[in-house]
């Protein structure tokens, strides 16, 4: 097999090898990557390449191990850090640190009047998908169709915007300072 008949076999099925990086990596960029280290490795090793095998699992193969390899790469360079030198630096003396407590125990105060202010239908699956619940799950405990508890929880949302306003950033808009508020 000449080179330009490598080059253009290999390009053909570098398509495919797209979507199994994707698998491997989880990752757009990462995937990507591999791809291109993929290809750089096949076309450097054109020589090991036997005519007559399949160039596809070949280079399958080549990508699989080259994920591997810097997988392997990565957790070793990340299971062996040591931070105790950066903690001598790190200052844990409380006597230098202040903090004001009234801001936030009026917007806590303010946070908790505003759910209670929340109908029971809307503020029980609100507070479930604040805990962690999945609508599914809300659904089931609640007993009702999961259309109805994603309308609750985005009617409840919508609410307590409205009744936190009032610590929108100047110049923010309602809806984006509200949901920050409530994201913390």
């Amino acid at each position: 097999m000449t080179s330009l008949e490598f080059t253009s076999q290999v390009q053909k099925i570098s398509l495919t090898l797209r979507p199994a990086a994707m698998n491997l990596t989880r990752d757009a960029d990462d995937a990507k990557d591999l791809v291109q280290e993929t290809l750089l490795k096949a076309l450097l090793n054109k020589d090991k390449f036997k005519a007559g095998t399949n160039l596809k699992a070949w280079l399958y193969t080549i990508m699989r191990n080259t994920f591997i390899n810097n997988y392997n790469k990565i957790t070793k360079r990340s299971s062996n850090i040591d931070s105790t030198e950066y903690f001598q630096y790190f200052n844990t003396d409380q006597n230098y640190i202040t903090h004001n407590g009234a801001t936030s125990d009026f917007v806590v105060r303010d946070i908790n009047e505003a759910i209670s202010s929340l109908g029971t239908d809307y503020r029980t699956p609100f507070m479930m998908y604040y805990i962690g619940y999945k609508y599914m799950e809300i659904a089931e405990k609640l007993q009702i169709p999961i259309g109805t508890v994603k309308n609750r929880i985005h009617i409840a949302r919508k609410d307590l915007k409205a009744a936190l306003q009032v610590y929108a950033p100047v110049g923010a808009s309602a809806a984006t300072d509200a949901a920050e508020i409530l994201e913390d």
